[in-house]
C-alpha cells in the first residue's frame, strides 16, 4: 500500500498558500517530453521484498568488481587500500549518526575532526584555508569558478583543454544561470601540455584560469608560469587535483602559484563505491579571500576558562546568512567522508604518505616499461605520477572491451571520455596503484600484445 500522508484537504490547503492551481503546476519547467504518461515500460507495477532482493543479487552477478580482475582504471577515481581501522571508526555513533553541527559548539567532536581535515587540506595543497569539505570535485570545480568571478568581477572563465571532461561539463551547466563566458578548448595529444597556447588564451576580461595537476592524461608539469601569467592579467589560477596521494610525491599547487585549489579527495579513505558519495576538497592560498570561500570553516580558540575548544568560525552558506549575501547554495558538508579521509590521513601520516606516493610511482614506472615495449603501444606522457597514457593503433574503447571479457580492467578510453573526437579514439588513461600486483602488469601487457597482434 502506497503511503499517502497528506489528505486532499491538506494538498489544496497548501496549494492555496503558495498560489498554485493544482500539483502539476508545480512542473510547468519540466519539457512536455518528459513527462511521463504512464508506469515506465518493463518495470513491474510491483513486487515482493524478496524478490526484488533475487532480482537485484542477478543484476549484480553481470557486474565484473574492481577486486576480481586487473585493475587499471582511474581518470578521477581511484583504487586505492583503505585500512579496517577506517571503517570502524566512521561507523562509531557519535561520527555515523552526527549529521551537521546546527548547534555547533555542542558538537565538540565533530568541529574537532572538521578542523584536523581542513588541517591536512591545506597542507596537503600548500594553502593558508581549507573548507570544511564539498559534495565531490567537481561541484567544487565550480564553486571555484564562481568564487573567483566575485573576487575579480569579471566573467570570462579560461579552461585547460586537460581539465577533466566530466568537470568542465559541470562548469558548463552551471555557468548557465550565471552567464559567464567559458572558452574550452581539447587536450594536446603529446607528452606535455600546451603551456603557451594555454597562456595565450588569457586576456584582460578573463576571471580565471582551470587547469589539471596532474592532468587528465596524468601530465605533471610546472604550474608557476601559468600563475604569473594569470596574475599579469589580474585572473586567478584555479588548480584542480583529483588524486591526492599524487601530493605525497609531487610539488604542491599552492606552492606553485595557484589561488584556489580544488579537487577530490576519494583516493584517501573512501573507496570506489559505484561512484558515489565523494568528497571535494576546496582550499585558498591567501587567507584575504577567505570570506569568499563557499561551504564552512570550523576554527580553534579557547573558552572561559582557557580550554582549547572548537567553533563554527565562518558559514557563508544560504542556511546560515541572508540568501542574497550567500556564496554558495550547498546545504551541506561531505562530513562522513571528510571524516574517513582524515582518519585515513591520520593513519599514513606524513611519511606514510611519502612511502605511498613512492609505491604507487614505482609500479607506474613498471608499467609504463612493460607496455612501451608492446608492439604498437607508445607511452605519450614525458612525466607522470601513477596515471599515464598511451596511443594504441586501433580504437582504444574496442581494445577495452576485449581486455573486459578477460577479467582485465585495462583503463579509461579517451574515445569515451571525449566521444566524437576521432583524434582522442586511440588513447588510453592507464592508472596503478598500490594495490596493482606486478603480476596485473605482466598480464595486462601479455593480453595487450595477443590483442593487438
Amino acid at each position: 500500500m502506497r503511503y499517502l500522508p497528506l489528505t486532499d484537504a491538506d494538498r489544496s490547503a497548501m496549494l492555496n498558500v503558495i498560489g498554485a492551481p493544482s500539483i502539476d503546476a508545480l512542473f510547468v519547467d519540466v519539457p512536455d517530453g518528459l513527462h511521463l504518461d504512464g508506469p515506465i515500460a518493463g518495470l513491474p507495477l510491483h513486487a515482493s521484498e524478496m524478490a526484488v532482493e533475487k532480482h537485484m543479487r542477478r543484476l549484480s552477478k553481470k557486474n565484473l568488481a574492481a577486486a576480481d580482475a586487473a585493475f587499471f582504471c582511474g581518470a578521477g577515481a581511484y583504487r586505492h587500500h583503505v585500512p579496517a581501522t577506517v571503517d570502524h571508526v566512521i561507523q562509531r555513533g557519535e561520527f555515523l549518526t552526527a549529521y551537521t553541527p546546527y548547534q555547533p559548539e555542542i558538537a565538540q567532536g565533530t568541529l574537532q575532526m572538521l578542523f584536523e581535515f581542513q588541517s591536512q587540506v591545506a597542507r596537503l595543497y600548500g594553502c593558508a584555508v581549507a573548507n570544511a569539505s564539498m559534495y565531490d570535485g567537481s561541484t567544487a570545480c565550480w564553486e571555484a569558478v564562481a568564487m573567483a568571478g566575485r573576487v575579480t568581477k569579471r566573467d570570462r572563465v579560461v579552461l585547460s583543454g586537460a581539465l577533466h571532461p566530466h568537470y568542465a561539463e559541470t562548469i558548463r551547466t552551471m555557468a548557465k544561470f550565471t552567464a559567464d563566458e567559458i572558452a574550452d578548448a581539447l587536450p594536446s595529444i603529446q607528452g606535455a601540455p600546451d603551456i603557451e597556447g594555454l597562456i595565450a588564451r588569457i586576456d584582460d576580461t578573463t576571471s580565471c584560469v582551470v587547469v589539471q595537476y596532474p592532468d587528465i592524461l596524468g601530465r605533471v608539469f610546472d604550474l608557476a608560469p601559468i600563475a604569473e601569467a594569470a596574475h599579469a592579467k589580474g585572473a586567478l589560477l584555479i588548480a584542480v587535483n583529483t588524486e591526492p596521494v599524487a601530493l605525497g610525491a609531487i610539488r604542491s599547487p599552492g606552492e606553485m602559484g595557484a589561488d584556489i585549489v580544488v579537487g577530490e579527495g576519494q583516493s584517501i579513505g573512501v573507496g570506489l563505491q559505484f561512484g558515489g558519495p565523494y568528497l571535494g576538497l576546496f582550499a585558498v592560498r591567501d587567507p584575504k579571500h577567505v570570506r569568499q570561500m563557499p561551504g564552512r570553516l570550523c576554527g580553534e580558540t579557547v573558552d572561559a576558562e582557557g580550554k582549547r575548544g572548537f567553533v563554527l568560525t565562518l558559514s557563508t552558506r544560504e542556511q546560515h546568512i541572508r540568501r542574497e549575501k550567500a556564496t554558495s547554495n550547498i546545504c551541506t558538508n561531505s562530513g562522513l567522508c571528510a571524516l574517513a579521509f582524515t582518519v585515513h590521513l591520520t593513519l599514513l601520516g606524513e611519511a606514510g604518505l611519502r612511502r605511498l606516493a613512492a609505491e604507487n610511482h614505482r609500479l607506474a614506472c613498471l608499467a609504463a616499461d612493460c607496455l612501451a615495449q608492446v608492439p604498437g603501444v607508445t607511452v605519450l606522457n614525458d612525466a607522470f605520477f601513477n596515471e599515464f597514457t598511451v596511443m594504441l593503433p586501433v580504437d582504444a574503447r574496442t581494445v577495452v572491451r576485449t581486455l573486459a571479457d578477460r577479467k582485465i580492467l585495462a583503463g579509461v578510453s579517451l574515445g569515451r571520455l571525449f566521444p566524437g573526437v576521432e583524434a582522442l579514439s586511440k588513447g588510453l588513461v592507464i592508472a596503478v596503484t598500490e594495490t596493482t600486483t606486478e603480476e596485473d602488469i605482466e598480464i595486462l601487457c601479455s593480453a595487450l600484445k595477443e590483442v593487438l597482434a
